[in-house]
């Protein structure tokens, strides 16, 4: 039975060898409002999971506004507890203000995070080591 995310994401998606969950908080341009309603969502079905995850987070083409990255922020505190790895990828300008957003916040994050521009090398750090 395929068991999809309250994004759409197949869940586990498998990538050579390995599991990763997929958000897929890409394409929301400037409407914060339905992506911090799919945050919330997937929240919950992350924190329902009875393991720790390889998170790959799609933010191509949704605006890194000062409350969307405040959101992510917030959300990731929340669930650090059910994260083993993070991969963020996006195109540079918006990557780049989030690695520095999210730098400050620094001690509050207990995972490996990691940035890129290319989702095929972003799912290959996941699964790695």
């Amino acid at each position: 039975m395929i068991v999809k995310s309250p994004g759409g994401s197949i869940f586990p998606y498998h990538y050579k060898g390995g599991e990763i969950h997929c958000l897929k908080y890409g394409s929301f341009h400037s409407n914060s409002e339905s992506l911090f309603s799919l945050m919330k969502a997937e929240e919950a079905f992350i924190l329902g999971q009875p393991r720790r995850l390889a998170i790959w987070v799609d933010f191509y083409e949704t605006q890194l506004t000062r409350e969307v990255m405040l959101e992510f922020a917030a959300n990731l505190t929340r669930l650090q507890s059910h994260i083993r790895k993070l991969a963020i990828v996006g195109n540079y300008g918006n990557i780049h203000r989030l690695h520095r957003y999210l730098r400050k916040q620094d001690p509050l994050f207990m995972m490996p995070i990691q940035y890129y521009g290319d989702p095929e090398e972003a799912k290959t750090w996941l699964v790695t080591g």
